[in-house]
């Protein structure tokens, strides 16, 4: 594989994040937060993958967490999209820089410098990847992790605003390939062995202010230190597949008719002994 430079990185520095002993295996530990509800989605395993249920209607957001010393570049890939260059996910494309063990909360599509278009779990058709005629890879999030070259300076704290890359370090990243047939059809996206079809994707929701800024990032090697994905569905779906447990039949409601709604049979009305 031909090594290429780093392209260009958005760092996000925010609060830090302890991590927890599971996560110290990965260099970055990514959760998924439903914005909506406040609750942290738990994960199911189910032949080898890890899932989550999103709620349709709900906002999310995407938390990375990096458990180095070090700097790290990360490349989110939502729905198979660069969450934020909008192209076709390759690990080679731009990302966000994590500074030493800090931790950040991604809510949305890149669309400036300033401000992020939501993430919202949404019907597949509303989703941004099916709508830009890309649906093959709808309920996937990943995140491709690079190791910063030991060459480079270090910063050991992190700038007050968040700093994104150009010159030397810029590089070029991939350009997105045309959108074949099969991706603009409606019906591309995948099912799994005929259980269900994937029922829910990441639509492009309202713009919300999320200030990043520019730093440079020269990448240890061309390949990833870490790649990780997760999938997700509507909870429906996840159960169709037998990766939650079904939910319980509703109760009988008193408005609806019952075959046997008391035990002895009563006098009418006006009836006389």
């Amino acid at each position: 594989m031909i090594r290429k430079h780093a392209p260009a990185a958005l760092a996000a520095f925010v609060v830090l994040l302890a991590a927890t002993p599971a996560a110290a295996r990965s260099l970055v530990r990514i959760d998924v937060v439903d914005r909506d509800s406040g609750r942290w989605l738990p994960e199911y395993r189910h032949r080898h993958e890890s899932w989550i249920a999103g709620t349709p209607g709900h906002r999310y957001g995407v938390r990375l967490t990096n458990n180095t010393g070090e700097r790290v570049l990360v490349v989110l890939s939502v729905d198979g999209v660069n969450a934020v260059t909008g192209q076709t996910a390759h690990p080679s494309q731009t990302g966000y820089v994590l500074a030493p063990w800090q931790s950040t909360e991604i809510t949305g599509w890149r669309k400036s410098y300033q401000d992020v278009a939501g993430f919202v779990f949404t019907a597949l058709p509303d989703s941004y990847a099916a709508r830009t005629g890309r649906p093959d890879d709808v309920g996937t999030i990943g995140v491709a992790v690079f190791r910063e070259r030991a060459d480079r300076h270090q910063h050991p704290y992190p700038p007050p605003s968040p700093p994104i890359a150009h010159g030397a370090d810029a590089g070029k990243s991939r350009r997105a390939a045309p959108a074949t047939k099969a991706e603009q059809s409606a019906d591309a996206y995948h099912a799994d062995d005929g259980l269900a079809r994937q029922q829910i994707g990441t639509g492009h929701g309202r713009r919300e202010w999320s200030p990043v800024g520019q730093t440079s990032f020269a990448r240890a090697s061309a390949r990833p230190a870490q790649l990780t994905q997760l999938r997700y569905d509507a909870p429906q779906a996840l159960a169709a597949r037998g990766i939650v447990p079904s939910p319980a039949p509703p109760a009988w409601h008193r408005e609806r008719p019952r075959a046997f709604p008391g035990r002895f049979v009563a006098d009418p009305p006006g009836h006389w002994r």
